[in-house]
């Protein structure tokens, strides 16, 4: 499975890689899905939200690809289910357009169920 956010020490960079074993990536407001196994997309997806809204981004940029167009309804289908996500929309030109999504996070202060806790007195 492929972690999010983790620290990784570079010590050991002449090892031998697993092609199992946890990659760790430094969490930005995008996330590029290519280099990940089909399989894993949605682990790394949930992982990557979780981790964007711990490190305070409200918007994230997911680039899925164009192809024809299944990582991208996968992706969009497990952000409709999430409770984290706000919203999602098709990326502008310049940023990926249909190839990306972006993504408009609640926040940590999300309450159950994803809504944000009433701010207001009396």
């Amino acid at each position: 499975m492929t972690r999010v956010g983790d620290e990784r020490d570079d010590a050991d960079d002449d090892a031998p890689r697993d092609e199992d074993a946890p990659h760790t990536l430094p969490i930005e407001d995008w996330i590029d899905l290519h280099s990940f196994r089909p399989r894993d997309v949605p682990d790394v997806v949930r992982d990557y939200l979780d981790a964007a809204i711990a490190a305070g981004f409200r918007d994230v940029r997911i680039v899925h690809g164009r192809g024809i167009g299944v990582q991208r309804e996968r992706v969009r289908a497990l952000l409709a289910a999430s409770a984290s996500v706000e919203s999602f929309a098709d990326a502008p030109p310049g940023r990926g357009h249909w190839g990306a999504t972006i993504v408009r996070l609640r926040g940590p202060e999300a309450g159950p169920g994803g809504q944000e806790p009433d701010r207001r007195r009396g």
